[in-house]
């Protein structure tokens, strides 16, 4: 249904209106929307006085049968980790479409940052959350993550990776702009 009433507004090419008159804000680019859908905090935010170095920004991995998978879901802190319920409302990153996700709690973790470092916190979840520390999985309340540490929330397991822009990579966009 959602679909129909799109169509019937938009034509399915190019998104102007059925109508054939295109306003303002349909030809101003939304710049941090990935085509994927997903929001991206990545666009120019120096009219907004921040560098984007400042942006602290991460990944989370699906990790099946020992390895990575092509699964990822972008973090922009803080986010809330989950299962979306309509009793509860959305997050950020709901994990009920995988198969994992029957162990995920409808709000089961947090990831933020704090003093310019990661930190994943559990919400009460019901099956946990976890963090490889010493080689094996620990439970936790709240804890320090850091770039290519496991994360576990229920028993789906995830690789973290920081992909914030570092001080050196804003220097050389800079200096490629010159």
């Amino acid at each position: 249904m959602v679909d129909n009433l799109e169509n019937s507004n938009t034509e399915s090419q190019g998104g102007t209106p059925a109508n054939g008159q295109e306003t303002a804000e349909d030809s101003v680019a939304h710049v941090g929307l990935a085509s994927e859908g997903w929001s991206s905090p990545q666009g120019d935010l120096s009219g907004q006085g921040i560098s984007p170095a400042m942006c602290m920004l991460g990944k989370l991995v699906l990790k099946r049968g020992g390895a990575e998978t092509d699964i990822e879901y972008p973090i922009n802190p803080p986010c809330v980790i989950g299962r979306f319920d309509p009793s509860v409302g959305p997050v950020d990153i709901d994990l009920g479409p995988i198969p994992e996700g029957s162990y995920i709690s409808r709000k089961h973790a947090e990831i933020l940052c704090e003093d310019g470092g990661w930190k994943v916190r559990d919400l009460g979840s019901s099956n946990g959350t976890f963090v490889v520390q010493g080689g094996d999985f620990e439970r936790i309340e709240d804890a320090d993550i850091h770039d290519g540490q496991e994360v576990a929330f229920g028993n789906a397991r995830f690789v973290f990776h920081d992909v914030s822009p570092t001080p050196e990579s804003e220097q050389s966009e800079q200096g490629a702009q010159e």
